[in-house]
């Protein structure tokens, strides 16, 4: 039994100076609170991912994949939300609120997609000993997808409007609660597959093990409670400190911390040759943030005290529109359930050159990039769209277009 916990005392051992500094209401300079609450969240995560897991052996099916993939980011969910309840009374947050949000979404596709798909690729080229060029998800993945698209084009409406209207997170929540409705009853029926510490404490007794995954999950969810709100106020206070543009702090420190345990499941999970699976558990990460995480935005901003709307400035405008035209490619590339090397390197590649041409001109090109991409890519699996798009509504996600598919990697 202690074995088999030791990893998660470890990490939670890791998280105490964050807890003990909260409790007692003491307020290191910014950027030690920056790695004391960071090394918390990041602790958290582990404890939380790994709980997740082991969870698995007694949740079936999808329900388990997409539960998940929202417990998984959680530490993030804290984060920005405590943002977009802040933004309520003090509009200067507003733009973290975005700006966790875009940075989250876009690392997950541009740097998780991509990168799984190429480890993948390589482990199966290396055991098969000849060249394999694609990652091939089953028929079963389409559903996925197939929110996605829905919450993906429904996305487009933030940037246009300048706005996430508390209707529309409302819409997004309720479309949440159908996706897992639609994941408990017409999931996969693969049996779990865990790796590491989880693996270990899945392997416990069914008392055991159920009485060990609660505690964690109380204990990571205690961690996340005490650490999310320092964490974040370190950010904001550690770039006017440091001299560093605090929008893109947030944007991208925070997503590292609290996605970071995500990452490194679906890296393994890759490494494996789980491609299929590491690939469809961001899936569905990304459909939790189109609609479980922008649905949340405009409630904890109403709640903190602002009005039914949380309103952008151009600069978050921009981020939405660069985000949702990255996702609408990453779409359209696997309409066809089929990732291609090249679209792993054009993703990471896109990815990658957003930091070197920053500023506002940089983010319309590229978003430009990305949407004449994405027509292109959509126009050329166009006869997968309708069923894609439709997928998530229909009673069995099998086509006579999918019946041949493997969930396996294939060479073509």
């Amino acid at each position: 039994m202690f074995r088999a916990v030791r990893p998660v005392l470890l990490l939670l051992a890791v998280a105490i100076p964050a807890v003990v500094l909260r409790l007692a209401g003491t307020h290191p300079p910014a950027p030690a609170s920056i790695l004391i609450f960071g090394l918390a969240v990041v602790a958290a995560s582990f404890v939380l991912a790994w709980a997740a897991e082991a969870a698995e052996m007694d949740i079936a099916g999808g329900l388990a994949i997409a539960l998940l993939a929202v417990i998984a980011v959680l530490p993030e969910y804290a984060v920005d939300l405590y943002f977009a309840h802040t933004a309520g009374s003090n509009p200067e947050y507003v733009q973290y609120a975005a700006a966790n949000m875009t940075g989250s979404n876009r690392l997950l596709l541009g740097l998780g997609w991509s990168s799984v798909v190429l480890i993948s690729l390589y482990v199966a080229s290396r055991r098969s000993g000849r060249s394999v060029k694609a990652l091939v998800l089953d028929s079963g993945y389409r559903r996925e997808l197939g929110f996605l698209a829905v919450a993906g084009v429904v996305a487009f409406v933030i940037p246009v409007t300048g706005q996430i209207h508390l209707l529309l997170g409302l819409a997004l929540l309720a479309f949440f609660a159908f996706y897992l409705y639609r994941a408990a009853t017409g999931g996969h029926g693969d049996e779990p597959d865990l790796i590491g510490p989880a693996a270990t404490i899945g392997a416990l007794p069914k008392v055991t093990r159920r009485i060990t995954v609660t505690a964690m999950f109380v204990a990571a969810a205690g961690v996340i409670l005490a650490a999310a709100e320092p964490f974040a106020d370190s950010l904001v206070a550690g770039g006017q400190a440091l001299g560093i543009d605090q929008f893109l702090l947030v944007q991208w420190l925070a997503p590292l911390a609290s996605e970071a345990p995500e990452f490194i499941v679906a890296l393994l999970f890759a490494w494996r040759g789980k491609g299929a699976a590491a690939l469809g558990l961001l899936i569905s990460a990304k459909v939790n943030q189109w609609t479980l995480l922008i649905g949340s935005l405009p409630i904890a901003y109403g709640i903190g005290g602002g009005g039914a709307a949380l309103h952008l400035d151009g600069r978050q405008i921009e981020e939405f529109l660069l985000t949702a035209t990255q996702t609408l490619l990453g779409l359209a590339i696997l309409l066809n359930l089929r990732f291609p090397r090249w679209a792993a390197w054009t993703l990471l590649g896109l990815f990658a050159v957003q930091f070197a041409v920053p500023g506002q001109t940089g983010r319309y090109v590229i978003s430009v990039i990305y949407l004449v991409l994405a027509i292109g890519a959509a126009i050329h699996n166009r006869e997968q769209l309708v069923p894609t798009i439709t997928a998530p509504f229909r009673r069995t996600t099998t086509d006579p277009a999918d019946a041949d598919r493997a969930d396996e990697l294939i060479k073509v």
